[in-house]
């Protein structure tokens, strides 16, 4: 693997990612879209070891008759800040751990990263076989 040139920072590898620190409680509405997002994730990149700051989004119907507990969801994402991941692996990581403790196929996890190096980089894991809808309720 290339390596970045000037000056590098050390990092810790995937199996310092906590899937075990996912939690869930049962929930009965399996038609329900559930939406959780936050500006916080973070994860180091494992060509410079510097910081990859994105927008995580979490899409997901919980066919398993379960949701994810957010706290824990919040311990887990924490558990990524020191690891050298790609962007696109990160994202396919955490759609792997949540289709697996939720047991649905119906997930679908976006990550927008900052610009790094002028460009912009989304990644998009999964699908969930539903447009949400656009404004108002259409009523």
């Amino acid at each position: 693997m290339p390596e970045a040139e000037g000056k590098t920072f050390d990092y810790l590898d995937e199996n310092h990612i906590k899937q075990s620190f996912l939690e869930t409680f049962s929930f009965d509405s399996l038609d329900q879209y559930i939406l959780t997002e936050t500006q916080e994730f973070s994860a180091v990149c494992p060509f410079s070891g510097l910081p990859d700051f994105a927008y995580l989004k979490i899409e997901y119907f919980p066919e398993g008759g379960k949701c994810i507990e957010l706290k824990s969801l919040k311990y887990y994402i924490i558990s990524f800040r020191n690891v050298g991941i790609f962007q696109e692996e990160a994202t396919k990581r955490i759609y792997q751990d949540l289709s697996k403790v939720l047991e649905t196929n119906r997930i679908r996890i976006t990550t927008i990263y900052n610009t790094r190096g002028g460009f912009d980089t989304t990644c998009i894991e999964g699908d969930i076989d539903y447009e949400v809808p656009s404004g108002g309720c259409g009523c």
